[in-house]
């Protein structure tokens, strides 16, 4: 949960359910016997439907909601917000996350419930098509008129289904407004999701509750169903919660923790993260008398207001005084202007934009920015 998230929301002092309740953590091997016990089931199952909370999104650097220092927990004490170690626009996904996307690859997981608006799912590689967002999406925004959708890589401005002051670009007629996906306190549940939600929970044979502390209505029936059709249901959170009496399995302890467990038990392997932004790429020249210079920019692909999230801009210039001769790079760091980017060789810009530096092309270059988390480095492709 991001705070710039929660700022964003109508203010609200009855926020409902408890808050602040104490953590428990289970001893190593009570743990191991169930995060096991949890495999076997998911191992055995057909179709295994997931439901998660702010819970799996907190070793990514967000703070949750209803924990000991969670959003709403501070609210209700009358305590000040605490920075969050990560912005929704860093942050990348969790063990959590990926253990997911590698049961949907060996075919176990029918499915994913969460109200989380972080988009970690997303970009951790699960396929939309086994995603419902009950709660809406911080980096999606979509056109009134066409209902085209738009996958930011910036955090959306606004919440409520507000206007986010962009058109529509799906087409030369349209040129509608775009508006947030992302529910207010009182706005209704997105119906299709809610749906799809319905009938996969009414199928699988092993619900599985993750970092959620169940209070949230109607989201928190919706794991019940597994359990109605005669299925099993199994709770992993810190906290408990006021569904662990209709559980068949409950486990206190990190979710990360679990889900290593259950992968390697089930002798799956977790797929590496790799992070893609993609960027235009400007160049412009200007003649003078002494010298040339050319000017490289580094440009928002969705568009002039639409905010780089890895950095507020990038500009190089570089100068040759000799007319006749192809501007050089020099071996400076380039000078960025934002976190957490702190400089990049310029080596990158000499092995990929040999041809650029002799002439202005027709056409902006889209440029690719890569985050390797393994070696912490940023490779730039165009």
């Amino acid at each position: 949960m991001s705070l710039g998230y929660a700022q964003k929301l109508s203010y609200k002092e009855d926020l409902g359910g408890s808050f602040g309740k104490p953590e428990v953590v289970e001893p190593g091997l009570e743990r191991l016997r169930k995060a096991l016990l949890l495999a076997d089931w998911i191992k055995e199952a057909e179709s295994v439907i997931v439901f998660t909370g702010a819970g799996i999104s907190t070793s990514c650097g967000i703070p949750d909601f209803r924990g000991p220092q969670g959003v709403w927990t501070l609210q209700k004490q009358g305590l000040p917000f605490e920075a969050p170690a990560n912005a929704f626009a860093l942050a990348k996904p969790s063990l959590t996350h990926q253990a997911l996307v590698a049961l949907r690859a060996c075919g176990k997981l029918s499915f994913v419930v969460s109200q989380n608006v972080d988009n970690l799912h997303l970009r951790s590689g699960l396929d939309a098509a086994a995603l419902a967002e009950l709660h809406g999406n911080c980096f999606i925004e979509q056109c009134h008129t066409c209902r085209v959708r738009y996958a930011r890589e910036f955090e959306i401005e606004t919440v409520g289904f507000k206007p986010t002051g962009r058109r529509c670009t799906a087409n030369d007629h349209c040129r509608g407004r775009l508006r947030d996906m992302v529910l207010d306190w009182d706005d209704a549940l997105p119906e299709d999701d809610l749906e799809a939600s319905e009938q996969h929970a009414g199928s699988a044979q092993v619900a599985l509750c993750l970092g959620t502390s169940l209070q949230v209505r109607p989201a928190n029936s919706l794991p019940l169903r597994t359990v109605k059709a005669g299925g099993k249901l199994a709770i992993v959170n810190l906290q408990k919660t006021c569904k662990d009496r209709q559980a068949d399995l409950v486990l206190h302890a990190k979710c990360d923790d679990v889900m290593r467990t259950v992968i390697e038990a089930l002798g799956l392997q977790l797929p590496v993260y790799r992070r893609v932004d993609t960027y235009i790429l400007q160049c412009s020249q200007v003649q003078s008398r002494k010298q040339t210079s050319t000017m490289l920019s580094l440009l928002a692909r969705d568009g002039l207001k639409c905010p780089l999230p890895m950095l507020m801009k990038l500009t190089i210039r570089i100068q040759s005084v000799d007319h006749d001769a192809p501007a050089s790079l020099p071996e400076e760091d380039i000078c960025l202007d934002g976190l957490p980017w702190q400089g990049i060789r310029l080596a990158f810009l000499r092995s990929v934009c040999g041809q650029v530096l002799i002439g202005t092309p027709a056409a902006p270059l889209l440029a690719e920015v890569v985050q390797d988390p393994c070696a912490v480095k940023w490779w730039v492709y165009w």
